[in-house]
């Protein structure tokens, strides 16, 4: 294989295992043309500090991109995508858990398959359960899912495909899977290996999947918007056969119709109507935040 590759990884917290990565990484790639791209997503650690140290090693082929502050995983991976000049960008994570020597499985898959994206999806995940879960459910709510298979942040993209999503896509409420989707459906995927976090503990939080996956299902799917038309069908339709059975009871057996009954309709309703409206809300917050036109990253100094 003669193409270049790069090798783009959002950095967060990681200045203990970014040696690691580039030394591994480095030989993994050893005979392909490569660059690999730091992108420094606002670490409060030394990792930028770090960075420019294996910069000093490493020469021409690694480049360090320091973000202003942190602007979220998939918005740096759109910067590195920005930067890099390979014909194949490669992704992967900074904590080590996607090998570097399975960057070789993902070249080969592309080289028998030619697909414009290849997943590399790892035979036994080292996360939690809940994240585990989580992920899960992104994939089961994503538009991507469509193409069957199944997604990894491990991944090669075609330079073409991966470029688009900064051409285009000038927000900060990306999800590279989903938009990679409106570009291609010539996917595949390959099974690697997925070791367990040598250094720290996940940045992700509950709190933090529990955003991300919100802003996955409002960002890029109309879900909520149909689960209101079901929950305002069915809504009406339950209160609409309480109505008529107090009514068959008010005129066959005379029996007064209960404030009880009426506070219960009143708030089951509300309670509806209620939910629709934040939705609606959030939808609406959304297009605020893209007529603010607000870049989805901003680069403070490059290495």
């Amino acid at each position: 294989m003669s193409a270049k590759v790069s090798v783009v990884v959002p950095v967060y917290n990681s200045s203990k295992s970014l040696e690691e990565l580039l030394q591994r990484t480095t030989a993994s790639l050893a005979d392909i043309p490569h660059e690999i791209i730091l992108v420094n997503d606002g670490s409060k650690d030394d990792s930028w500090k770090t960075i420019a140290g294996l910069k000093e090693r490493y020469g021409n082929s690694l480049i360090g991109v320091n973000l202003s502050r942190n602007f979220g995983q998939h918005s740096a991976l759109v910067c590195g995508f920005s930067i890099a000049s390979g014909e194949l960008i490669i992704t992967m994570d900074d904590d080590l858990q996607h090998p570097p020597e399975e960057i070789g499985k993902l070249i080969a898959t592309y080289d028998n398959t030619q697909a414009d994206v290849v997943y590399g999806i790892p035979e036994n995940k080292q996360h939690s359960g809940v994240r585990n879960a989580g992920s899960y459910f992104v994939r089961k709510s994503s538009r991507y899912l469509e193409n069957k298979v199944e997604g990894s942040s491990f991944r090669l993209i075609r330079a073409t495909i991966a470029k688009k999503t900064d051409t285009h896509h000038h927000n900060t409420m990306l999800f590279i899977d989903e938009i990679l989707s409106w570009y291609t459906s010539n996917y595949t995927s390959v099974t690697v290996r997925h070791d367990a976090r040598k250094h720290g503990q996940s940045t992700y939080s509950y709190r933090t999947l529990f955003r991300l996956y919100l802003d996955v299902i409002v960002n890029h799917s109309a879900a909520p918007l149909q689960l209101m038309t079901w929950l305002g069908l069915i809504g009406s339709l339950v209160t609409f056969a309480i109505g008529t059975l107090f009514i068959i009871r008010k005129f066959i057996y005379d029996v007064p119709i209960g404030f009880t009954a009426l506070i219960v309709a009143i708030l089951f309703t509300g309670s509806i109507l209620l939910m629709c409206m934040g939705i609606i809300g959030r939808y609406l917050y959304k297009l605020y935040q893209l007529q603010n036109r607000k870049p989805g990253y901003v680069i403070r100094e490059r290495v």
